[in-house]
């Protein structure tokens, strides 16, 4: 059974920095892409980033620049480094093995003003 979980968000002021962790278990982790998705307050479920077998990464515009998503497959972890965070950034973060269109339970970023 695939499980992701994820951990180490929280309540940030705008400019300052966190750091998530997906923990994967239940499969080969290093056989497949990993993304990051928020899904902001009214808005949809998007793609942030994302990180290939060969740790090839793709952003999207908003946060090109500023995260940056790295994988241990040693550890079975997949991480998301944000930077210089924005107001825009709140949001569930939401980890995504795509391979088995597998989810975790995401977690909360809040970046105040």
């Amino acid at each position: 059974q695939v499980q992701l979980v994820e951990s180490g968000g929280g309540l940030v002021q705008a400019g300052g920095s966190l750091r998530l962790s997906c923990a994967v278990s239940g499969i080969s982790f290093s056989i497949s892409s990993v993304a990051w998705h928020r899904q902001s307050p009214g808005k949809t479920r998007d793609l942030v980033a994302r990180i290939d077998m060969h740790n090839r990464t793709t952003y999207a515009d908003s946060v090109n620049g500023r995260f940056t998503i790295s994988r241990d497959n040693a550890k079975n972890t997949a991480y998301l480094q944000l930077d210089n965070l924005e107001r825009e950034d709140t949001g569930v973060y939401y980890c995504h093995y795509p391979r088995f269109n597998t989810w975790g339970q995401g977690t909360q970023v809040t970046v105040s003003s």
